[in-house]
């Protein structure tokens, strides 16, 4: 193989050939002070021979550590409508990427039968929460319905400090307060489904809801899908095809994380 003369005046090699066309091994021909050595580099021997020619003739050692820092861990906000799939599709994420963190909401309601603290929510009273407040322990926070709801900061910054991806679960309008508040430094992703007509079918398909109330969330979700330009990544959640929702969410993180200028949040 030809070397240019700019390379053979760099690092001092001469040039590479083949040395033995049946057992495909490869020689390198190094230049120790004038003399010329043949090495074979087929051989654990040869290869370290020429890696540490190669090191003498730069005059410096090749360093172990890695070309490119390891990857800050990404915070990354979904919303959407109702009846898109956001649960589902963050479930299916957190078995499939074990560097995930979904942070548990803190809440000053009442437990229901079945819920289990830590893990639906974390249930802390009214006192507590208004505590948290005064100390500016929470993201972002909302009175909803006479009871308190927030994202705690101590979570976060516990688990991204471990490496963790950070998971949040938003409403609209808590997106918009976290945008305010993050600014760029979040990753936003907004679910939606693959057209009205199929979300309206989903809701009803729920038959979790009187028809007024019906009526009420398709009337707010198409005001929310107002607020789609708002967000950096927009995914269809196609009624069927989780598993490509889920496919395409991972590549969003995986690019952002390959990202020269990542996004670094400060919590």
């Amino acid at each position: 193989m030809e070397i240019s003369r700019g390379i053979q005046d760099w690092c001092n090699v001469v040039g590479f050939y083949k040395v033995n066309i049946k057992t495909q091994c490869f020689g390198a021909a190094i230049s120790y002070g004038g003399t010329l050595c043949v090495l074979n580099t087929a051989t654990d021997a040869g290869r370290v021979e020429v890696f540490r020619s190669l090191e003498d003739s730069l005059g410096s050692k090749f360093s172990s550590e890695p070309i490119a820092p390891n990857p800050n861990p990404q915070i990354i906000v979904f919303s959407g409508p109702s009846g898109v799939g956001k649960d589902a599709v963050i479930k299916r994420l957190r078995e499939v990427r074990k560097d995930l963190h979904f942070v548990v909401t803190a809440t000053s309601r009442a437990k229901r039968p079945g819920e289990i603290d830590g893990k639906d929510y974390f249930f802390i009273s009214k006192d507590e929460f208004l505590s948290m407040i005064e100390k500016n322990e929470f993201l972002e926070y909302a009175l909803v319905y006479g009871d308190y709801k927030g994202v705690p900061k101590k979570q976060i910054r516990d688990y991204m400090a471990k490496g963790y991806d950070i998971v949040l679960r938003v409403d609209i309008q808590g997106a918009s307060t976290l945008r305010r508040i993050l600014k760029d430094s979040a990753i936003f992703v907004f679910l939606v489904a693959e057209s009205e007509e199929a979300l309206v079918k989903r809701l009803i398909g729920r038959k979790t809801e009187s028809k007024e109330a019906l009526l009420m969330r398709v009337a707010s979700a198409k005001e929310e899908l107002k607020n789609l330009n708002e967000f950096d990544y927009v995914v269809v959640n196609k009624e069927g095809d989780l598993e490509r929702s889920v496919e395409i969410v991972g590549s969003i993180i995986d690019a952002e994380k390959a990202k020269v200028h990542q996004r670094r949040a400060a919590i």
